[in-house]
């Protein structure tokens, strides 16, 4: 099964030592803001084990900060499961929300939202903690990543509430995923996990970009593989392999081998820009203590790669074989079992 699917990582990345503690904090605040709203809701969030997740992408950040991402994780992963395709009139409350956690970072840390819902109160918390001694270059740059994911969050409903999921090519499909496994910002949040930030000419050199865009391409490549059976349960169209079954008329098989191909050709090219990083340090003229900043920018992108990677081969949210409430859901075509759009 795609579940089981392994991929040979040229790094290992370690994991918070604050798991655990931050684990049980995080898990009262889920309950405790309305981000769950039943106790069969709760116990499929459990299997996710997102705060597995958090504990291997931010492996450095402090107790305190762990449960601020852990929330986070929370509030993104299931508002992205909040469209019903038995229900497309839902992708306007979607648009609305989004705009609103897009409108968020823009205004001044701890502003009410305008728009009330469980989502939109988490993360109006979370962003007044997750912003928190950030310049306002980083705020602006996490900002600009963040609204660019909304969007084409937003855009992938919409196809799906046509009934035109599953339609883009695979060329069309890839660079549309780019955008929608939303890893640009999250791997800027590695820089408040550690509190530094990657020196401005750094993001901005065409090496950088690429290396951004690669890690991005890799995680949501491997994430469409292990996340292909509950995808196909829901009648999701957007996932690579779908795509390639679709596009070029191969068996499901012959799609996911292509996949698993696509994705290695990413991550080879990430790892051969990776090593010229140095070069580039050289080209910009940085100092010792930019380089250390720059260091600690690649590692964000390393723990990315290989900490999702790792969460993900274990995960009951992409479980093949799933019984109970959550799999009559993701039949139906829900991703999740508790309406968190409604106040």
């Amino acid at each position: 099964m795609p579940q089981d699917v392994t991929f040979d990582l040229p790094f290992e990345t370690p994991v918070s030592e604050h798991l655990a503690h931050a684990r049980e904090r995080h898990l009262r605040w889920v309950w405790d803001m309305g981000l769950v709203r039943s106790q069969a809701g709760f116990e499929e969030y459990q299997s996710w084990d997102l705060p597995q997740a958090a504990a291997r992408t931010y492996p450095h950040a402090s107790a305190d900060d762990m449960t601020v991402l852990m929330n986070w994780f929370s509030l993104a992963f299931l508002f992205d499961d909040q469209f019903d395709s038995g229900s497309p009139d839902r992708a306007d409350r979607i648009a609305e929300v989004a705009r609103e956690l897009i409108a968020t970072p823009l205004r001044p840390a701890g502003t009410a939202p305008r728009v009330v819902c469980p989502i939109t109160l988490a993360w109006a918390e979370v962003w007044g903690h997750l912003s928190d001694g950030m310049s306002l270059t980083w705020r602006t740059r996490f900002a600009a990543s963040w609204g660019r994911f909304l969007v084409a969050h937003t855009e992938e409903v919409d196809l799906a509430a046509g009934g035109r999921a599953g339609t883009l090519g695979v060329q069309e499909y890839a660079e549309f995923r780019r955008r929608t496994v939303g890893i640009h910002h999250s791997i800027d949040a590695g820089e408040r996990s550690r509190g530094f930030e990657v020196p401005a000419q750094v993001q901005a050199h065409p090496l950088m970009v690429r290396m951004r865009d690669l890690a991005a391409d890799t995680i949501g490549f491997m994430n469409d593989i292990h996340s292909f059976e509950r995808e196909k349960r829901r009648g999701d169209g957007h996932n690579l392999i779908a795509v390639l079954h679709r596009e070029r008329g191969c068996t499901w098989d012959e799609a996911a081998a292509e996949a698993y191909r696509m994705t290695t050709v990413c991550l080879q090219e990430y790892l051969e820009l990776e090593a010229r990083v140095p070069e580039m340090c050289q080209e910009l003229g940085l100092g010792a203590e930019q380089r250390d900043q720059v260091r600690m920018g690649v590692e964000a992108i390393q723990h990315w790669i290989n900490g999702n990677y790792e969460w993900a081969l274990t995960s009951g949210r992409y479980a093949a074989a799933k019984e109970g409430p959550a799999a009559t859901a993701e039949l139906a075509g829900r991703g999740s079992l508790d309406d968190l759009l409604a106040v």
